[in-house]
């Protein structure tokens, strides 16, 4: 009797639950509700069986969040668009929208939606010291957050900020981009001028050194005259935002290495270490892949023809790296 009355849900496909103390109705995802049934009556004892009937009631009628982002934890299951492991091996980016990737160079939009849904609320501040095409402030726009971009080219920022316009700002979000140097342009002015004094997530997804030219502008990272100076000019980058993260919210820092001259340079490694020099808590290190660049998109058997006579291995990754502000 009992186990035909938990398994009726299965003859409602939407899995829906009605509380009946009160009349609202709750949507639950069915195979989450599959599985939480499920293990009911998997148990081995009443009790454990009574444990998660509570828990799934909890998971219903409560809602417990921490102060960093707005997951649910008593409905976890439920986010299986969060992604957890340190291995990131997505299949294409999303070009829905706004994300037209016309910039080259431009990161994926999966990196900053998994960056805010983890570790921002909405209404929280984003703050994107290289924005480039606006990806950052499109996926703003779509989780509610606000967003604050810097570009040190004019053209790209203006045409970045013509894009995040077309994308629907469904919550009435803040996003703005602001063209400067991130080295030293003035950001508590720009942070004062929208009433706050802090952001909640710190990204920057500076250029790989000189791997591509972004610009001839002195100023711009991706014509420092070699290592050296690149890491001094992104350090200085690091040390004009970190005053404005909020403690305890999360930098999140995009960036691969590069090859030259026979010699394979862990630039992710040496911007990892120019953060941690400033006391930021490493949280985790993220691998992402990706496919060809647009320089060796028509060049496959060349670039392997170089791998195998340069005993080298062709890059198909790059670095998330997470920090937490102490």
């Amino acid at each position: 009797m009992f186990k035909d009355i938990i398994t009726s849900y299965k003859s409602y496909k939407k899995g829906l639950l009605n509380i009946d103390s009160n009349g609202d109705t709750v949507s639950l995802r069915k195979d989450v509700l599959t599985s939480e049934l499920n293990q009911i009556l998997e148990a081995r004892t009443l009790e454990r069986a009574k444990y998660y009937l509570r828990r799934l009631k909890d998971g219903i009628i409560k809602v417990k969040t921490n102060k960093i982002n707005d997951i649910n934890l008593l409905r976890w299951k439920e986010y299986t668009e969060i992604i957890t492991d340190s291995l990131w091996v997505l299949d294409k980016r999303d070009t829905s929208g706004a994300h037209l990737a016309w910039y080259w160079g431009n990161f994926i939009p999966q990196i900053p939606q998994q960056m805010m849904l983890r570790y921002t609320k909405r209404e929280d501040w984003v703050l994107d010291t290289f924005v480039g095409s606006g990806t950052t402030l499109i996926e703003c726009r779509r989780l509610g957050r606000n967003g604050i971009g810097i570009e040190l080219n004019p053209e790209v920022a203006q045409r970045a900020t013509d894009y995040v316009e077309k994308e629907y700002n469904e919550y009435g979000v803040t996003t703005e981009i602001i063209t400067g140097d991130s080295r030293i342009i003035d950001v508590k002015t720009v942070l004062d001028k929208h009433r706050i004094s802090h952001v909640q997530l710190l990204i920057m997804h500076p250029p790989y050194h000189d791997i591509i030219k972004f610009s001839k502008d002195d100023r711009d990272l991706s014509n420092a005259k070699n290592i050296e100076d690149f890491l001094k000019m992104f350090g200085d980058v690091v040390d004009n935002a970190s005053p404005f993260l909020e403690k305890g919210r999360y930098f999140a820092l995009v960036i691969g290495d590069k090859y030259s001259k026979g010699e394979w340079i862990p630039l992710g490694f040496y911007c990892m270490q120019e953060v941690l020099k400033r006391g930021y808590l490493l949280k985790s290190i993220i691998v992402k892949n990706f496919e060809e660049t647009r320089g060796k998109r028509n060049q496959k058997e060349l670039w392997r023809y170089r791998a195998l006579v340069g005993g080298f291995y062709i890059f198909k990754h790059e670095y998330v790296i997470l920090f937490k502000k102490r």
